[in-house]
């Protein structure tokens, strides 16, 4: 049986997202800050992913965020990175930028220090499809390391459910 924050469950996760995409011909997109490419490395790290994972942006920096994924500099300096309207133009950014089906971001605050005002374990999920955006919010607890494995898996889960809800491509 696994726990949160374990590599385990985020390869269950990430194998059965890969199915589902293949499955449904869906192309997938990341943006990540807090993870930092580990939701792209989870499903790269999944055979059959080349069908589906079209790429994914490491947005550490709100200048990142702004300029190659087009979140907005108002919205960033008015909410700051931690938010659930940045996660979801993140996840709309990663969606079009590499021109996916479905779009999905990492934002929060791994520690050790609060950041933007928002507790450590603070994180925002964003996914983005045809449909619409949306985004979850987490509260995690644990090391930096911890909190960056649950953000992933967060991702991973949202990220599967969002390829279960989308319809077959045409």
């Amino acid at each position: 049986m696994s726990h949160p924050g374990d590599a385990a469950e985020a390869a269950a996760l990430a194998t059965a997202a890969v199915a589902v995409s293949l499955g449904k011909s869906l192309t997938v997109a990341t943006a990540e800050s807090l993870t930092a490419g580990m939701v792209a490395a989870s499903l790269a790290n999944t055979p059959g992913a080349s069908g589906m994972l079209q790429g994914g942006v490491v947005a550490y920096q709100n200048s990142v965020k702004a300029s190659v994924l087009g979140v907005s500099t108002e919205l960033l300096d008015a909410v700051g990175s931690v938010d659930g309207a940045v996660a979801e133009a993140m996840a709309e950014g990663a969606r079009r930028a590499c021109m996916a089906d479905v779009g999905i971001s990492t934002t929060g605050v791994a520690g050790p220090e609060p950041h933007d005002g928002k507790p450590v374990g603070t994180v925002f999920v964003g996914v983005a499809t045809g449909t619409g955006t949306g985004s979850f919010e987490f509260s995690f607890s644990g090391d930096r390391q911890s909190i960056r494995q649950q953000a992933c898996e967060a991702a991973l889960a949202r990220l599967l459910d969002a390829l279960e809800g989308v319809g077959y491509r045409s």
